[in-house]
């Protein structure tokens, strides 16, 4: 038995966690004590019995253990510090124009397994780790503190929980019962839906963007494809749009986007409104768009789905270049973590090719600001795209 009751790893394998990475895999680890039940915190050590720091386990996981802190402090004071300067952070980078934000980004706070976003005063939460569950009651205790919500709710329904053993988790963990909510962002309006949306409610990591298309729609014919409840919309017609059109599959999506519009005081006729395959709309509709956003859900989400997800970016793409006018602008992403830029990059250059067009690279994804990536832990960065002009 293990006398520090440690997660011991084998000769070599403690580089990452000198480097501050917070994945430990089962193939670095040559013990942990047997009492040790999953979902618990253990230190860890190197094989020569050098202390690395704090990791919560899971057994049933190819990462066996995701590190809390990585020095010799007690893990849940690490955890509630780390916690801490998350929502500081925040609080630095916002003023009152945006209140829907995210508080805490998992690896890339520094907090393995755990989502929380902020729409004005409700709280959702995405916990996706047993480790991360078991600490949920010390969690909330830090977010009723640091963030005084008048609500919380959780939507931990990842797949990545079936791994960790873990069934999906919906419901009011504090404070009154709450639906729909209202939020700003960049002084616009929107309806945010925590209880039946996707994700936690709003696609907080493409403000960036939003802001974008907001100064390049002036006077532009917008299409919005995957519109989800609108974002690029609304921002397109705070700039001067002449139009946006927005395109979804899901219909209560389109009928909140079709809301958020009008909160906003912008003219909108039905026919802005499509509930619609984005695939079949673009192949059977003309595409007389100046400005074109593509942001399309996850193609690939594991490994093993890259090439079908290439092959769908491509006919996407292509058919968007084939058919819009000279001068479009074409704003194309992939949230696909196992698609890297270079290679999205490379299928956008198929779909051009294919497409017989002059396409010409304008800029590239710029990343939300409270959606940080740890420098320590690049797989905390998964969404990409590029804004294309077309000839």
């Amino acid at each position: 038995m293990n006398p520090r009751q440690a997660l011991v790893l084998k000769p070599g394998k403690e580089k990452p966690i000198h480097n501050r990475h917070h994945w430990i895999f089962s193939g670095a680890v040559r013990s942990i004590p047997e009492g040790a039940e999953d979902g618990s915190i253990l230190p860890v050590e190197s094989s020569t019995g050098e202390l690395l720091g704090h990791a919560y386990i899971n057994r049933k996981c190819s990462i066996i253990g995701r590190m809390i802190n990585f020095d010799g402090r007690p893990p849940l004071e690490a955890l509630a510090e780390t916690i801490g300067r998350a929502v500081a952070l925040r609080r630095d980078l916002f003023d009152a124009k945006t209140n829907a934000v995210r508080l805490v980004n998992g690896e890339g706070d520094g907090v393995p397994g755990l989502i929380v976003d902020r729409y004005a005063d409700v709280l959702v939460l995405q916990v996706s780790t047993l480790g991360m569950e078991r600490l949920k009651p010390f969690i909330l205790d830090q977010l009723l503190e640091r963030a005084a919500p008048r609500t919380v709710y959780e939507r931990s329904n990842a797949a990545a929980r079936r791994e960790e053993g873990l069934a999906p988790a919906e419901g009011l963990l504090y404070g009154p019962a709450v639906e729909i909510v209202e939020v700003l962002e960049d002084g616009l309006l929107f309806q945010v839906d925590i209880v039946r949306s996707q994700k936690t409610g709003m696609y907080l990591d493409q403000r960036e963007m939003r802001r974008l298309v907001r100064t390049l729609a002036a006077k532009r014919r917008v299409l919005n494809a995957f519109s989800y409840t609108g974002g690029f919309a609304v921002h397109a017609l705070a700039g001067g749009a002449v139009s946006a059109v927005s395109v979804d599959s899901s219909e209560a999506a389109v009928s909140l986007a079709a809301k958020n519009v009008g909160l906003n005081g912008f003219p909108a006729a039905p026919a802005d409104f499509v509930v619609a395959d984005v695939f079949d709309f673009i192949r059977e509709r003309p595409l007389d768009f100046d400005l074109v956003v593509l942001d399309p859900p996850a193609f690939a989400k594991k490994k093993g789905e890259v090439v079908a997800a290439c092959r769908g970016y491509k006919d996407l793409n292509r058919v968007v270049l084939q058919k819009v006018p000279p001068g479009t602008l074409v704003l194309t992403f992939s949230c696909s973590f196992f698609v890297e830029e270079a290679l999205f990059r490379q299928v956008l250059f198929q779909a051009a090719r294919e497409a017989d067009r002059r396409v010409r690279i304008l800029e590239r994804h710029r990343q939300a600001h409270d959606h940080p990536v740890n420098i320590y832990h690049p797989e905390s960065e998964y969404l990409k795209g590029f804004l294309l002009h077309v000839d």
